[in-house]
């Protein structure tokens, strides 16, 4: 059965799998036999990866913070478990709108199939896609995004559609090439998921040393050598290697977690610069759009029963303090940006004026570690009470596990708190959280804590 497929996806609610395909071939850089199954998933669960081979079978969620390198492809990683060359299958799925999957893997990396999207877009219409009833989320941004690294030069603009404009070639500017379309289910399938991954002669011998192509042949990939170009087929497309390179774009790009509504404009790209492109977009998400609200006291007793979370999931300060017991100096979250489900955002502005600074340290002000591990367990006690909904409690920190601090905090900065609840089980729960810092990971943390009577 084919995918329903319109030529404006952007109507649509978010999308899933209508069951579940498998394809099985070898990994590109790991030269390891694969099985690959991608599964229907539940509305707003996002794409994640599983590994059915490792003990537990744990999950990587296909999100731009656990990328972990970025080497002639995209790996993304939680503690010891990667997975290699999530670019292809990831572009696949955004190309076709596809919101939520589960993608099995017995091995580190999907297969490399013949080093386009072609065979996961046969499984995806083999699996046939199935409509949820949850709203899709766009983003468009709110002022243009840009990045500038080297020779790589990319800029995001608002558009009502997502549209990738991309300038490819190499350092000797051989095989310079130019193409443009908007991404839609059709041009998605049509122009660009054939494209194959391609690269210079001159580096094999490098790619071979470091173990990266094991599993490469002319099979699955094209190669260039001076003026000629090695394949066991024509090209596909004269524009073969800029198409591959949108591609790769749309796969790296669907790592910010949500489908865009742009125009990007890209010269040069590489996995390196579409990952902190993708960190940029991010940070421009998280950043507080919503004007400030009235800090005066409610006027009547409707104003006075107005809920704590907004339809946005956004509280300001005084509907913080009326979830929360701390206080300043103690309390430290500004702002909640949303809270849906299990997930909550929030932000900490941090000014010279922290008390802390004044001893932490003169001359070199630095914000305490632990704070930011108080402030991840203060949004995670946030999203515990609201899930309980019951007045006069609070939430009791009891342990933190695998906690690392990456990069100083210092004056000016502001501090963006992402907090998961990862089980509850009567008044216990356990979440995970992350801050940051421009889109960078600055601190981490598992955290439990404990619901008590005031």
């Amino acid at each position: 059965m084919p995918p329903r497929i319109c030529s404006n996806p952007w109507v649509f609610n978010q999308q899933t799998l209508n069951r579940s395909a498998s394809f099985s071939g070898i990994g590109l850089h790991s030269g390891n036999r694969v099985n690959m199954t991608i599964h229907p998933a539940p509305a707003n669960s996002g794409v994640r990866f599983r590994r059915v081979d490792l003990e537990g079978k744990p999950e990587i969620e296909a999100r731009v913070e656990n990328v972990s390198e970025t080497n002639r492809s995209t790996t993304i990683a939680k503690g010891n478990v990667k997975i290699h060359t999530v670019e292809h299958v990831l572009a696949a799925l955004a190309g076709y709108g596809i919101d939520n999957a589960v993608i099995e893997l017995d091995a580190n990396e999907p297969p490399i199939a013949d080093g386009s999207s072609r065979e996961f877009c046969k499984l995806i219409q083999t699996a046939g896609i199935a409509a949820l009833a949850e709203q899709r989320e766009f983003y468009t941004p709110t002022e243009p995004i840009e990045l500038r690294s080297g020779e790589t030069v990319m800029t995001l603009f608002p558009d009502a559609a997502f549209k990738i404009t991309c300038t490819s070639a190499d350092k000797q500017g051989r095989f310079t090439q130019f193409y443009s379309t908007e991404i839609t289910p059709e041009t998605w399938a049509k122009e660009l998921s054939h494209a194959r991954t391609f690269c210079f002669f001159e580096e094999i011998e490098y790619l071979i040393k470091n173990g990266l192509i094991k599993g490469g042949s002319l099979e699955n990939a094209v190669v260039i050598r001076d003026d000629a170009v090695l394949t066991t087929e024509p090209l596909r497309y004269a524009e073969e290697f800029v198409r591959h390179k949108m591609l790769d774009i749309l796969g790296d790009l669907s790592l910010a977690g949500r489908p865009l509504r742009g125009h990007l404009i890209a010269v040069k790209p590489s996995h390196s610069a579409n990952c902190e492109f993708a960190r940029l977009i991010v940070a421009q998400m998280n950043k507080p759009l919503r004007a400030a609200q009235s800090f005066a006291p409610p006027t009547d007793k409707a104003a006075a029963l107005e809920p704590l979370v907004d339809d946005e999931g956004a509280m300001n300060i005084e509907q913080i303090m009326k979830v929360l017991p701390h206080r300043p100096p103690f309390l430290l979250v500004d702002r909640i940006l949303s809270l849906k489900g299990n997930k909550i955002v929030a932000t900490k502005n941090v000014t010279m004026n922290e008390p802390f600074f004044a001893g932490h340290f003169p001359g070199h002000p630095i914000m305490p570690g632990v704070l930011q591990l108080e402030a991840i367990a203060q949004v995670a006690g946030i999203v515990l009470l609201k899930a309980t909904e019951k007045a006069s409690q609070v939430a009791y920190f009891m342990s933190a596990e695998d906690v690392k601090w990456r990069k100083p905090v210092v004056p000016g900065d502001v501090l963006v708190i992402e907090v998961e609840l990862t089980k509850v089980r009567g008044k216990i729960g356990k979440a995970s959280g992350v801050c940051k810092v421009a889109g960078e990971v600055v601190s981490e943390a598992d955290v439990t804590f404990m619901i008590h009577e005031m």
